[in-house]
């Protein structure tokens, strides 16, 4: 049984600078209301609180989140660990943690392909559309920072001349297909309601195809423009810790060129199947072989097909999981 971990105050001051200091309540989108730092369980209209009194309600809101990680998480942790996934599950939502891909590979024993994971839960929906945000893609990666520090001097030494760095091709659903958006929520007024401090990204403009273009580019997408950086670490509270999940993945899908070896090891593997049954039961009768041999031609093809069906199938069902952490 592995030790229950309490939170420290790492995960605490985290969640408090990226959730924002709200000292009057304010009414949600759906009718309930927030304050302190992103507290709604007993949050309502006209109340107000101090910033002691709304870390003592954020500390409370975070016991029933490290209770869940204890509970849920069979993978031993470290205190970083702990905490970095406290926050996740704060801004999430237990629920949507508990099904998710992060707590998938977590109790895989999979630790950098749960944190990298956690990078991905950065779109929220605003004005009708899904958009990323750049606070969410912010609190992303302090929360992989804090999950990957080891505790005390464990660190592992990657001397720069010994490993050289090589770009990674095969990460594609981890990078940023367009600048994300920078949307705040006002702490103070008695409503929230984010809005776009950022311009919206310009519509795409398709160039006249130029012959002194090489081909390899042209299907690049364009660079898009960064968005101006914020000052400091404080971002509006964009999310419910104790809600359903506010911020659902856009998962990428597959690229045909992975998709088409599978499909054709999946017909080899029903030809060898079909072949293996027509030799066994018309071409072997037909040209009077013995049955013993027959027998053994046909099984062999048979099992042959089955196998690599079976191997298709479980590649294209292990790249659908791979490319899906929205679950």
């Amino acid at each position: 049984m592995n030790p229950r971990l309490q939170l420290s105050r790492t995960a605490i001051d985290l969640i408090k600078r990226f959730e924002g200091y709200r000292r009057t309540a304010a009414r949600l989108p759906d009718g309930g209301w927030t304050i302190g730092y992103g507290h709604t369980r007993s949050a309502r209209a006209g109340a107000q609180v101090s910033e002691a009194d709304a870390e003592a309600l954020l500390i409370y809101d975070l016991i029933d989140v490290a209770h869940a990680l204890n509970e849920h998480v069979y993978t031993p942790l470290t205190q970083n660990q702990f905490d970095a996934l406290a926050s996740f599950a704060f801004n999430i939502g237990v629920p949507a943690l508990r099904t998710s891909g992060v707590m998938m590979r977590l109790n895989e024993g999979a630790l950098l392909q749960a944190a990298s994971a956690m990078e991905l839960w950065r779109r929220a929906e605003f004005e009708g559309e899904r958009i990323v945000v750049d606070s969410l893609v912010r609190r992303r990666a302090a929360e992989k920072a804090l999950f990957l520090t080891p505790e005390g001097d464990a660190w592992a030494p990657a001397p720069s001349p010994v490993l050289r760095p090589m770009l990674d091709a095969e990460t594609g659903a981890g990078l940023l297909r367009e600048a994300p958006a920078t949307l705040e929520a006002p702490l103070d007024g008695d409503s929230v309601s984010p809005v776009r401090t950022s311009p919206p990204p310009p519509q795409p403009v398709h160039a006249p195809l130029s012959l002194h273009r090489p081909a390899a580019f042209l299907d690049e997408e364009a660079p898009a423009e960064e968005p101006a950086p914020t000052a400091g670490w404080m971002t509006a509270p964009l999310s419910i810790g104790d809600g359903a999940p506010r911020f659902p993945l856009h998962s990428a899908p597959i690229p045909r060129a992975a998709i088409g070896p599978m499909v054709i090891l999946a017909l080899l593997g029903a030809v060898l199947f079909a072949g293996g049954l027509y030799w066994t039961f018309d071409i072997a009768p037909a040209a009077h072989l013995s049955r013993a041999g027959a027998l053994t031609v046909g099984w062999i093809a048979g099992l042959a097909g089955v196998g690599f069906f079976s191997l298709a199938a479980y590649r294209l069902l292990q790249r659908l999981v791979r490319d899906d952490d929205a679950s």
